[in-house]
């Protein structure tokens, strides 16, 4: 299935019905009084967060959703039936904002997390409710009120505890098939990966992470070049990044030190929390390099770039790939444990 991750769509809430003018007319009954009744509500639509769905695609082809409008009121006492509400179920971490004024509604961050978009109108007045000692007989009812009617800009932010960064074939989807069970595709070749992959690293029985691989950054992706400056807001969520560097390039003419340091100012251009996010480096492809170059390659890497830690892996052999696991989910382990003493304070 194609990964979308925006779509804009339009929504309108039912309009309630009007409320009824009638009066009782039964025989023997001439002057019954007034017995109309009032009008439904109109449909409300809802969005709920479900994890059975992982991309915005049913919203890319139909982009109305209409709810149904209330019944008019009637006479003997008879209230229209109000409109169905509608449900539109959208994948975990979509942002719903409000397309013509930029206000968010909603953040659709936890699963079963509802959310209401458009607000079904209330029905009218029947003249039953306008009888007074002085009003025998009221000829006076209300209309429904209209529902909301909204054009939404829907944003999916994929939910992960880790993101890779790097350029393209870094390692970053090697890598993370040798960490988890997902299998991206891997090439020989740029922009193999086309849109985002999630894969659940489990160290052992009850300790597990998700980490997220993205298509490649490139030097003016903040501007648009490339693919990755698209998905870089899939990181925004992360509590980590991994900036993934090939130490053993293709190019003779590649410098790792200079090419790690174009994709920090990329990020930086693109958001300042997300390059200030906690941040390690995984020097990549370390089996390619000649034993007595790989230290001297490390070191000047290492002092460019000043990481708050590093670590030597190789993704395609799996060597080091276990002991980054571990400290991820220690890091995260700590993270989850300060947040919630926070919470409790």
């Amino acid at each position: 299935m194609k990964f979308f991750d925006e779509a804009r769509i339009e929504v309108l809430a039912g309009d309630g019905g009007n409320g009824c003018m009638s009066f009782r007319r039964d025989k023997y009954i001439p002057m019954g009084g007034p017995d109309g009744g009032d009008g439904g509500r109109g449909g409300s639509i809802t969005a709920i967060a479900d994890r059975n769905v992982n991309t915005l695609i049913d919203f890319r082809y139909t982009r109305t959703f209409r709810a149904p409008k209330g019944e008019h009121g009637r006479g003997s006492d008879c209230y229209g039936k109000g409109g169905d509400d509608l449900e539109l179920r959208m994948p975990v971490g979509t942002v719903i904002t409000d397309a013509t004024t930029g206000e968010r509604i909603a953040d659709l961050n936890a699963d079963g997390k509802r959310a209401l978009i458009a607000q079904g109108g209330r029905g009218g007045l029947g003249n039953i409710h306008f009888k007074s000692s002085t009003n025998r007989s009221p000829r006076q009812s209300t209309p429904g009120e209209p529902g909301v009617q909204r054009e939404l800009n829907l944003e999916l932010k994929v939910l992960a505890d880790v993101g890779l960064l790097g350029l393209p074939n870094a390692g970053k989807s090697t890598f993370i098939r040798a960490v988890s069970a997902a299998r991206p595709k891997v090439a020989d070749y740029p922009f193999t990966t086309l849109h985002p992959n999630l894969g659940v690293v489990r160290v052992d029985i009850e300790r597990s992470f998700v980490i997220a691989d993205i298509p490649g950054l490139i030097e003016g992706a903040a501007e648009g070049a490339g693919l990755g400056h698209r998905f870089l807001k899939h990181l925004q969520r992360t509590g980590l990044l991994l900036h993934l560097v090939d130490i053993a390039p293709c190019d003779p003419d590649a410098d790792p030190a200079r090419d790690a340091q174009s994709i920090l100012a990329e990020l930086e251009k693109y958001d300042k929390d997300l390059f200030f996010k906690p941040r390690w480096l995984l020097i990549n492809k370390t089996d390619l390099v000649p034993a007595e170059e790989l230290e001297d390659r490390i070191s000047s890497l290492v002092a460019s770039y000043k990481p708050a830690r590093w670590f030597p892996v190789s993704a395609i052999s799996g060597e080091g790939c276990k002991s980054v696991c571990f400290a991820i989910m220690d890091h995260l382990s700590t993270l989850r444990t300060n947040e919630n003493a926070t919470s409790e304070g």
